[in-house]
């Protein structure tokens, strides 16, 4: 039994909720470090604001993952989690942009990121469930396309308001402009119309039919598979938490000692809570407890080799993503327009031209998202990602020596191809290598490697800014350039022949 080729349109319909998914997520992307600042918030203080979103990743993202390989109602599989991310996400989208004061401001869009999370965790996911391999990166790459073109449009709208339909784009002092606020209203309600698309026009295999498949594809095309030993495996678990765990309590020792940013207790403290999961749950197998927390917790050591490789190719990149995210506006505004002032209109425009900026490089993902499976069969995925990666990083680095706005849009060229590469290649080499019974799961996992990243710049970049960059954000930019690069290096270390085998997990 195999998975049918499934046409052009009915991929198209089964990705097209990435459009709203990625409208919103640009309109967060774009506008919460200016809705923060215009709020009263410093410019090193802008990261820690944002650790709300990826903090929440972590938990949302396996648990969602989990459950939705566990799910099997009317809507199919995937899709209930689909629709109820995409009302919650409509409602916050609507609430962001009214947000009184900024601590309104930093719960709203923890709310509104894991509500994203939601409806876009299982889109992965979605993919592995109904393609068959051989169409997998296309369909990887037609979310890539939706996300671009969902981005662009998203990324635009404050621009777009201002000088086609005349809404003001500044406001007194703490109210965020008309413009933004429109923008906000505007993406609600596109994300809850493009998600319900794809929930009404798309189908799903029942859980049977996938274990047939998994079973047909094992035969055809047996992977190397890595067996482990359960007893082994528990030992192993609760050493690596213990290592976690003193790691975690010995740099936050240092971290009071020297009097350091309060920001780094974030990442170490997490890593102790990581460490004593891992421990207690350690302890539960030997008692031969098994549940959801057992497996949830357990599964993320028995990675597939694939996954692990993968893991820091995401980590660099992400990196260097969320250091865009969060840097581009006080780094565009100080650095190339030379203003700090939120109230003034130079500011204000250099503001709206950033949107600009990540409507190019958005527009630019969803122009190349179809040309890199060509580059990919005539190379492989691993030199694909590689150029496109390094691309990015030039782009990140050369804001530094750019001094007027076509130069600024000339540098997000590099970054829109990298982002289409990041939003296809990696998911196209993983999900070969992951059980069906687990693709929600591990995709969750998987994008631990966007979480943690961002967590790591939201704990350090701040302080790398204050301490080291004398309060330029412009270098954080370059940092994430490098970063970028490096991470395209990694990728050529990856191998994706090898399995765990899921007997023996948990």
């Amino acid at each position: 039994m195999r998975k049918r080729t499934l046409s052009f349109w009915e991929i198209w319909n089964m990705s097209f909720g990435f459009l709203g998914i990625q409208f919103g997520f640009a309109l967060q992307n774009a506008n919460t470090s200016r809705i923060f600042e215009t709020l009263g918030a410093s410019v090193e203080d802008i990261p820690i604001l944002w650790i709300a979103a990826p903090v929440t990743g972590l938990v949302v993202q396996p648990i969602i993952g989990y459950f939705s390989d566990r799910t099997w109602t009317r809507l199919g599989r995937r899709r209930p989690y689909f629709l109820i991310g995409a009302i919650l996400s409509s409602i916050a989208l609507f609430i962001m942009p009214n947000s009184p004061i900024l601590w309104v401001a930093a719960g709203t869009l923890w709310i509104m990121d894991a509500s994203i999370n939601i409806s876009m965790e299982p889109f992965r996911a979605f993919v592995g469930d109904n393609l068959p391999d051989r169409q997998r990166t296309l369909g990887f790459a037609m979310q890539s396309f939706f996300i671009g073109v969902g981005a662009v449009v998203g990324s635009l709208l404050p621009y777009m308001f201002t000088n086609w339909f005349g809404i003001s784009n500044t406001a007194p002092e703490g109210i965020i402009p008309d413009s933004v606020k429109w923008s906000f209203y505007v993406g609600g309600v596109v994300f809850f119309l493009a998600v319900i698309w794809t929930v009404i026009k798309s189908k799903e295999y029942s859980p049977e039919e996938l274990d047939a498949f998994e079973k047909e594809k094992l035969k055809d095309k047996p992977a190397r598979v890595e067996v482990v030993d359960k007893t082994k495996n528990i030992r192993s678990q609760f050493i690596t938490g213990a290592i976690m765990a003193v790691i975690g309590a010995i740099v936050s020792f240092l971290i009071f000692q020297n009097g350091l940013t309060k920001e780094l207790y974030i990442l170490f403290v997490g890593l102790i809570i990581a460490g004593v999961l891992f421990m207690v749950v350690s302890s539960l197998r030997k008692k031969q407890v098994r549940n959801g927390f057992t497996i949830i917790i357990t599964d993320m050591l028995n990675m597939p080799p694939a996954m692990k490789q993968l893991a820091w190719v995401q980590f660099f990149s992400w990196f260097a993503l969320f250091s865009m995210w969060i840097y581009t506006t006080p780094a565009v505004t100080g650095h190339v327009f030379g203003t700090t002032d939120t109230t003034s209109e130079l500011y204000n425009d250099a503001a709206d031209w950033v949107t600009v900026m990540f409507t190019v490089y958005n527009g630019v993902a969803a122009a190349v998202a179809f040309l890199l499976p060509v580059l990919a069969r005539r190379t492989s995925n691993k030199i694909t990602h590689l150029l496109a990666l390094t691309m990015g990083g030039l782009g990140l680095i050369s804001v530094y020596f750019l001094g007027d706005k076509v130069g600024l849009l000339l540098a997000m060229v590099g970054v829109g191809v990298a982002w289409a590469s990041i939003l296809s290649i990696p998911y196209a080499m993983l999900s070969g290598a992951l059980p069906s019974s687990k693709m929600g799961y591990y995709m969750g996992v998987f994008n631990f490697f966007i979480v943690i990243p961002q967590i790591v710049a939201a704990t350090i970049l701040g302080f790398l800014v204050k301490e080291l960059f004398n309060g330029e954000p412009i270098y954080a930019l370059i940092v994430g350039g490098f970063s970028m690069i490096l991470s395209g290096l990694l990728t050529l270390r990856v191998q994706t022949n090898k399995r765990i085998n899921i007997d023996e997990q948990s």
